[in-house]
């Protein structure tokens, strides 16, 4: 139950956040571009829950936070991937199954966290809002 997370197993001052990139050389539509913002969300989220269930329960609770950021195509993509698993830090990555406006197996989008925002900030912080 979400509601009984006791918000004293995380710092006060840690703030949770989620962090979606989409890779903007894809030119997706708007439509297409929320789809794969959803499906990042959810899967990023699910892998977070595996990893830390009181991070995952304590984002849910308060509010969800999220931001939406672009990034410019596959070698940014790889390098920010890298650099998630080397901090540890939960993610995932959405390849379409290429039915509407891209190849299939084309990766999409990356869900970042929810995770902590310091840390995810270190990664993300430069990057511009979608």
């Amino acid at each position: 139950m979400v509601g009984a997370v006791k918000k004293t197993r995380i710092a006060d001052n840690l703030k949770i956040k989620q962090v979606i990139l989409i890779r903007k050389d894809l030119k997706m539509g708007a439509g297409k571009i929320a789809a794969q913002a959803s499906h990042a969300s959810l899967s990023s989220y699910l892998e977070t829950e595996k990893k830390d269930h009181m991070v995952a329960a304590t984002w849910l609770s308060e509010g969800q936070t999220k931001i939406v950021l672009k990034i410019n195509g596959e070698d940014e993509a790889r390098e920010i991937k890298s650099k998630l698993m080397a901090a540890n830090i939960p993610f995932k990555a959405i390849r379409d199954a290429g039915q509407t406006q891209v190849a299939p197996g084309t990766e999409t989008a990356i869900g970042v966290g929810p995770y902590y925002e310091n840390l995810i900030d270190k990664i993300t912080g430069k990057l511009k809002l979608l």
